[in-house]
Parts: structure tokens; C-alpha cells; sequence
């Protein structure tokens, strides 16, 4: 084994095992990976809230047994294999030993630490577009065909698994129209790079249209409730604590990018790289989308850093250099990772405060992260409804106001629940073939006491019967209602309701 493979697969056995110890075992699954999940149970060629390819990963994890062990192993694969293309990528470049440690360090060490502990599309999504960059790099070496149209299936399953990477295009193809890579465009292997990327995305391009564009639905709630609340600023300002030594390894990439010779064929991705940026700004995106453009400057810049330091006395400040993001990632690692407890978190609430860190999608602060605090309390609430549903006789309807309410129930419950809300997914998953005996109602705090005296009349019983507790869950205050013996068919009010949130 030569010793540039032993070296590569040390890190990446090092990355599997900070995946496990950086997540305390007292949080949660996230509300996030709850929908996910349940998405198994219901293979399409598309969802309300992403893409298809998820989906399939997770009906694997369930034939795998769905173990937490499988939830949490596939991110942390994808953040390996990132780890993978961003050392290939430094080989492309005739990158040093050295290049290769620190642009796998500088990656490793990184933000992809705490997105690779979540079963969100979000780790493939950084995975694909290291993996398009990675192609067109190879590509504008070599001018080999088999690189464009890797190109074209890596731009294909991204978009099947997250809609995000259309940016990466947007931030692209411009720029190619710009620079001499335009003659690509003249040439008919891009029309047959884009037909194959079309063929595989087509089942769910039709599912789309066939369910009259969900997509476009779903891009404008998520600019009405949540990026309403983006500033653009801060949005600037998230991007070096991602990558903390990283970043000052894709500045270098940059610069050498503009100046470095042997980067003359690679000018592109200067050009692309700010425009891409621009355009997350215009339109307001999370800070978090943008982490997917940065690996493959990692590289750029890993590169040239090897060989301006290889020679003379230069290569005694390799050590040094590499010691950089290590030392970076030390604030990083005290207060991004749930590997502190929320009891830690509200003693020290000032320095993550000062970081962005405690404010949440509402636009206030709260006492810890919003994703620390989307990772408690499920089990409480799924196992005290698994309490009520076991005493009641009778068909019965779960109901929740969220996704994470039902995707939790249905992941940890003992009764084979299996809940349902009118929020995200949940809205097709009704079954109103069953004729509805009793309804348990999880509502959100805020609205609880509207709940009991609006449903109350139409049942013979009505009683609370159970809260979620956890004092540092976001559903804090979550009631369980539960109704029994119905006056009315609840089947015709469900589908009333789901007609009306269809219609908006």
C-alpha cells in the first residue's frame, strides 16, 4: 500500500470516529431526520420538501434494521467521500504531501463535522457539488469526455437529492460564457452531457409537473417564513467560521488562481466563485447553503500552498501551516458541536451569542440552538402518546401540527403509530379509508387552549392528556389532547383541510 493511501484512509478512519464522539448521547434525532425517515414508508418520484434520493437512502436504513448507527453512518460516508475528492482533486493539481495533508485537514476540520452528523440532504448536497468541480477540473486538464459527463450525473443525482445545487449552475454557466470554455457550448458533447443530466433527473422533472410544481410552493414559503428573517450580512459573516483555517486556504486559492500559471486553464472558477456568491446573496439563502463551494478551493489553494513551500527554507513552515486550521478549530469545536449539554449552553450563553449562534429562524434568541433544540424531547413526546393510544378502543387518528411531531412518533413509538400532520410530506400521507373513531391531537404550545375549545364539540369526550416537559425542546409545552367518540365523520374535516392548505 503506497504511503499517500496509508495517509488517506488514517483520515478518513478519523473522520468516522469524530462523527461518533462529537454528539452527546442525551440529544435526540433531529426534527429534520424524522421526515426522512418516515419518507420509506412512502417511495415517490418526488416530495413536498426535497427531491427523491433521500428517500431511497432511507428505505435502505430500514432494511438495514433502522438503527441510529445507519442514520448517522451514511452523512458521515458522504462526508468521507468529500474528504476523498478534495485529495484526488489536490493530486490533479500535482499537489505535495504536504498539499494533501492540509486541504484534508482544512475539510476535515470543518463545519462538515456537525452536517455530517445529521440525516439531511445537506451532506450529499456539499458532496455533489465538490464532485461537479471535481469533473469540470479534470475535465479542463485533460478536455476528456468521460469527465463532462460525470460532470452532467454528478449535477443530475445532486439535483435529486437537493434543489440547492441549481445554484451551482446559475454561479457557473454564466461565467463559462464569459471566458474561452465558451467554445464548449459550440460543441455537441454539451448538448449530450445536459440530455443525460435531463434523463435521469426526468421522473422527478414529471412528478413535479404532474403535482403542478410543489417546488415552487415550497420556495415560496420557505422566502415568506424563514429567509425573510436572512440578513445578508450575517449571511457574509457565517461563511469563515465554517471553515475556520479553510478559509484562509481558499483565499490563497484565489489569489493563485488570478496569478499562478499553472492555473491558467482553471481561471473560471475565480470568476465563478464570487458570482456564485452573489447570487446566494441576492436571493437572500442561508448561510449554510453556500458550504458546498468551498472544498475544491481548498484544493486550489492546498496546491499552490505545496509549492511555494517545497523548496528552501520555505518547507520548514509547512508544520506551521498546517498547525493553522487545527489551532482555528478549537473555538469551533468548544460551541458548533451538541457535544455540550443545554445546561452548558445557557451557562455560556454570551459566546454563543456573539456567534450568531442562538438565534434561531423567528429571527430571536433563544437559550440554546435552534438544531441542538430541534434534537429534544421527542421521545418524551412520542412514549406519553404511546401512553394515551394504548388505553383507547377504537380507530384512532393521530394528528400533529408539525412533520417533527409525527416523523418523531412514528420513529420512536412502541404502538405502531403512525401520526400524520397537514405540514410538509404528511399532507398526502392521510389514510381516509379508516373511519375514525377518536382523534389524539398534538398541538404546539402557542395554540393549545384554541384547540381543546374548537375540537371539544364535536367529540363525547375531550380531555389533556399529556405536555411535553423537556425545558430546552423547542416543543416545550406541546399538549396531547385526546378526543373520543366522534359526533361527526373526521375523514370529511380532514379532507376539507387538506384541499384548503393544497389550494394555497
Amino acid at each position: 500500500m503506497r504511503y499517500r493511501t496509508k495517509i488517506l484512509l488514517a483520515f478518513i478512519l478519523l473522520k468516522f470516529l469524530l462523527q461518533i464522539f462529537l454528539l452527546s448521547p442525551e440529544y435526540e434525532l433531529h426534527r429534520d431526520e424524522f421526515l426522512y425517515l418516515d419518507q420509506a414508508n412512502h417511495l415517490a418520484w418526488g416530495y413536498l420538501s426535497v427531491p427523491p434520493l433521500i428517500s431511497w437512502t432511507s428505505y435502505l436504513i430500514h432494511i438495514l434494521g433502522n438503527s441510529v448507527f445507519w442514520i448517522k453512518f451514511f452523512p458521515a460516508l458522504y462526508g468521507a467521500s468529500t474528504i476523498y475528492l478534495v485529495w484526488k482533486a489536490i493530486e490533479a493539481l500535482d499537489g505535495t504531501v504536504f498539499a494533501l495533508i492540509l486541504g484534508t485537514v482544512c475539510v476535515l476540520l470543518s463545519a462538515l463535522l456537525r452536517l455530517n452528523t445529521l440525516y439531511q440532504p445537506n451532506s450529499m448536497d456539499v458532496l455533489c457539488w465538490t464532485a461537479v468541480y471535481f469533473c469540470l477540473l479534470k475535465f479542463l486538464k485533460s478536455n476528456d469526455n468521460f469527465w463532462l459527463y460525470s460532470a452532467a450525473v454528478g449535477f443530475a443525482i445532486g439535483l435529486l437529492n437537493k434543489y440547492n445545487i441549481a445554484f451551482l449552475a446559475l454561479g457557473l454557466i454564466p461565467i463559462i460564457f464569459l471566458t474561452r470554455e465558451r467554445k464548449v457550448f459550440s460543441q455537441a458533447r454539451i448538448f449530450w452531457a445536459a440530455g443525460l443530466s435531463m434523463v435521469i433527473t426526468a421522473p422527478n422533472i414529471i412528478w413535479q409537473v404532474w403535482e403542478d410544481f410543489p417546488v415552487f410552493h415550497h420556495l415560496n414559503q420557505l422566502a415568506q417564513t424563514q429567509l425573510i428573517h436572512v440578513d445578508r450580512w450575517d449571511f457574509l459573516k457565517m461563511q469563515p467560521i465554517f471553515y475556520p483555517g479553510g478559509m484562509l486556504v481558499v483565499l490563497v486559492a484565489l489569489y493563485a488562481l488570478v496569478r499562478f500559471p499553472n492555473f491558467n486553464c482553471y481561471r473560471l472558477f475565480f470568476w465563478s466563485f464570487w458570482f456564485t456568491l452573489a447570487i446566494f446573496l441576492y436571493f437572500r439563502a442561508k448561510d449554510y447553503y453556500a458550504i458546498g463551494i468551498y472544498p475544491i478551493y481548498i484544493a486550489f489553494g492546498s496546491a499552490y500552498l505545496g509549492h511555494i513551500l517545497s523548496a528552501g527554507w520555505r518547507r520548514y513552515l509547512q508544520p506551521a501551516v498546517i498547525g493553522i486550521p487545527i489551532l482555528l478549530f478549537i473555538p469551533m469545536f468548544q460551541v458548533a458541536f451538541p457535544n455540550r449539554s443545554p445546561e452548558y449552553i445557557t451557562r455560556h450563553q454570551n459566546i454563543y451569542e456573539k456567534l450568531g449562534l442562538l438565534r434561531w429562524e423567528d429571527g430571536n434568541n433563544h437559550q440554546i440552538p435552534q438544531d441542538f433544540a430541534d434534537m429534544l424531547g421527542w421521545k418524551e413526546l412520542a412514549s406519553k402518546v404511546d401512553s394515551v393510544y394504548s388505553i383507547v378502543e377504537g380507530y384512532t387518528l393521530v394528528l400533529c401540527d408539525n412533520y417533527g411531531q409525527a416523523g418523531a412518533i412514528n420513529f420512536y413509538s412502541r404502538q405502531n403509530v403512525r401520526a400524520v400532520s397537514f405540514e410538509a410530506d404528511y399532507l398526502n400521507w392521510f389514510d381516509l379509508s379508516i373511519p375514525y373513531d377518536n382523534l389524539i391531537r398534538i398541538k404546539s404550545r402557542r395554540n393549545a387552549e384554541e384547540e381543546f375549545d374548537e375540537t371539544s364539540p364535536f367529540f363525547q369526550n375531550s380531555a389533556r392528556a399529556g405536555i411535553v416537559t423537556h425545558p430546552f425542546a423547542r416543543e416545550h409545552g406541546t399538549t396531547i389532547f385526546l378526543f373520543e367518540g366522534a359526533r361527526i365523520d373526521i375523514r370529511e374535516r380532514i379532507q376539507v383541510e387538506i384541499n384548503e392548505k393544497r389550494n394555497r
